[in-house]
């Protein structure tokens, strides 16, 4: 199994000035470093290529999806800005071997309305068009994407896997599978295990994250089970712990996370990792 740690754990946005998170991810033993790409512009795919040949250190490309990028919109207009704003990632991910893009494309995060049935009808067709015209994008790339169910607090669209099982399934492409993640499946999967089985041979990425966002292993996520549907539906993509630092007010607020989880944000990485590799029994 391949680790990674999500740069959202200690920086946001990532940029140049925080480069030095390949040598600590390598530090604390981790293989993958996952780029939350929040600002295109902060991206500078030459310096990134060098400290991770430097370090030894993979990337995996992560997107952020505001308002502003949102695929599934009514407008016209910023489902094209949402879909230039995925072609950039992938673009990243081509130059930087970053075999996929992940994260929850399909709409903006934050957006819980009750609509009716016709609107979410039309909203998921809207998802569906521009996701088709992305992985378009991203197979000409040999990249994949990797679409993730958020929890009913954060989409209202997309929350469990069967849900992402039948989106991806609408869009019809072989690049496309599914990010799952155990924060928002403790809150939506009645069981998480049984869940990741019935999503076998559809999973690109899996973030561990504790139920309180903070150090997996220090919560009442199953993991040992977890590990073991993993192993059983032969799983061979990166596994990746997504936490958030409550350092940086703007992504405190938007996670809503009000105190620390950990006692650093290195302990909760650094530890998580060793209580992922023991559940997984290595």
């Amino acid at each position: 199994m391949r680790y990674g740690a999500s740069t959202f754990i200690w920086a946001s946005p990532f940029s140049n000035r925080t480069l030095d998170l390949f040598d600590l991810v390598k530090a604390l033993g981790f293989d993958i470093l996952e780029i939350c790409v929040e600002d295109p512009a902060t991206i500078d795919v030459s310096a990134i290529r060098a400290r991770a040949a430097r370090t030894g250190v993979s990337v995996t490309i992560c997107g952020a999806f505001g308002p502003t990028r949102d695929l599934s919109a009514e407008d016209a207009t910023t489902r094209e800005t949402g879909l230039a704003y995925v072609e950039r990632c992938i673009d990243f991910a081509k130059a930087l071997g970053s075999p996929f893009v992940s994260g929850p494309m399909y709409a903006a995060t934050g957006a819980t309305r009750l609509l009716s049935d016709e609107a979410r009808r039309d909203q998921w067709d809207r998802a569906v068009v521009s996701l088709k015209r992305a992985a378009t994008y991203a197979a000409e790339r040999e990249v994949k994407l990797a679409i993730e169910p958020l929890n009913r607090f954060e989409t209202d669209l997309v929350n469990t896997v069967d849900q992402g099982l039948r989106l991806i399934e609408d869009v019809g492409a072989d690049n496309v599978g599914l990010l799952l993640d155990t924060f928002h499946m403790n809150i939506e999967e009645k069981d998480i295990p049984a869940a990741i089985r019935r999503a076998a041979g559809r999973i690109v990425e899996f973030h561990a994250c504790a139920n309180d966002r903070g150090t997996p292993g220090e919560d009442h996520q199953p993991w040992a089970e977890i590990a073991a549907a993993l192993s059983e539906v032969r799983f061979e993509g990166p596994v990746v712990i997504e936490a958030f630092t409550p350092e940086i007010k703007e992504i405190a607020r938007a996670v809503s996370i009000w105190r620390p989880l950990a006692r650093s944000q290195d302990a909760l990485a650094g530890d998580g990792l060793r209580n992922l590799r023991a559940a997984f029994g290595e």
